[in-house]
C-alpha cells in the first residue's frame, strides 16, 4: 500500500458524490469546472456551492494541471481527470480486525497479493453490492487507493470498512480462532464452491488470490477450505474480479 497518505484525491463523479456524503471524511476542497458542477447536481442532486467545503472553480486546462500536481505529490500515475472535477479529502479510516470478528454475524473478504487497480476496484464494488462488512487488504503487495482506483470503484469504498493487515496469514489464523469460516478460492481445488453448504453460515471470510498465482502458500495452507468454481465450458478459469462476483453470490447471496 506504500507510505501512509495524508490526503486522498478522488476522481469520478459517482465516487466524489459518495465521498461527499460520507460523514467520516474531512473534505479539504472540491476542484471543478462549471460543467462539472452542473453534472454533479443533475446526476446526484448535490449543489456544491451549498456544501460546507472549499470550492475552487477552474478551467478544464487548470483542472488537469492541478490533478497532475496532486498525483505527483501522492507519487501515483496521473490519468486524465474525468467528469470535470476532483475531490481532495482525508484518507479513509481503517479498522481493527478484532472489532470486526467479535460480531455474531459477519461477511468478510480478504485479498491476497492483488495488485491490479482495475481488479481491486471492481472487487470492492461487487463487495459493496453484496453488503460485505469489511475487506482485509495486506499492507504490501496490494493495489493502492489511487485517484484511478476510486474512479473505478464508483463509490464502493465509502460503504465498506477497510482493514489493513501486516500479515494476511496471521489474520487468517485469528479468523480461524474466532470461529469464522475461512474459504479460499482456488482453481486448483477439487472441491466445488456450493452455495447450499454456505447459505446458513453466519460468519464467513472469502479469500481471493492474485490472478496469475492464486492464494499464496502461507495463506492457502491456513484456510479451512480451499474451493473452486466449476467450469461448464471450454474456458477453465476467470478473471479474478469476475470469479469474485460468482463466489460472493455463492457465499453471501440471498437464498
Amino acid at each position: 500500500m506504500g507510505i501512509e497518505q495524508t490526503f486522498d484525491i478522488i476522481f469520478g463523479l459517482h465516487s466524489i458524490a459518495a465521498a461527499l456524503k460520507n460523514p467520516l471524511r474531512q473534505h479539504e476542497k472540491l476542484v471543478a469546472t462549471d460543467e462539472g458542477l452542473i453534472e454533479l447536481q443533475k446526476k446526484h442532486n448535490i449543489q456544491a456551492k451549498k456544501l460546507e467545503i472549499k470550492l475552487e472553480i477552474v478551467s478544464s486546462h487548470q483542472l488537469q494541471e492541478l490533478g497532475k500536481r496532486y498525483c505527483a505529490e501522492l507519487d501515483v500515475e496521473f490519468h486524465r481527470v474525468p467528469s470535470g472535477m476532483f475531490l481532495k479529502t482525508s484518507p479513509l479510516e481503517t479498522y481493527d480486525l478484532q472489532s470486526i470478528i467479535k460480531k455474531p454475524e459477519v461477511k468478510l473478504l480478504a485479498l491476497d497479493q492483488i495488485t491490479d487497480v482495475h481488479n481491486g476496484a471492481a472487487i470492492l464494488r461487487t463487495a459493496s453490492f453484496y453488503g460485505i462488512d469489511a475487506v482485509l487488504i495486506p499492507s504490501s503487495k496490494s493495489f493502492g487507493l489511487t485517484p484511478s482506483f476510486y474512479r473505478i470503484a464508483s463509490g464502493a469504498t465509502e460503504f465498506i470498512q477497510l482493514i489493513r493487515v501486516n500479515s494476511l496469514s496471521r489474520a487468517v489464523s485469528q479468523l480461524n480462532d474466532a470461529g469464522i469460516e475461512t474459504i479460499g478460492l482456488s482453481e486448483h481445488s477439487e472441491s466445488s464452491l456450493a452455495e447450499e453448504e454456505l447459505r446458513n453460515k453466519k460468519r464467513i471470510c472469502l479469500l481471493l488470490g492474485a490472478e496469475e498465482t492464486g492464494l499464496s502458500h502461507a495463506v492457502s495452507r491456513l484456510v479451512q477450505k480451499n474451493m473452486s468454481l466449476t467450469s461448464q465450458g471450454g474456458i477453465k478459469s476467470l478473471n479474478v474480479s469476475a470469479a469474485s462476483a460468482i463466489a460472493m453470490e455463492k457465499c453471501f447471496g440471498v437464498s
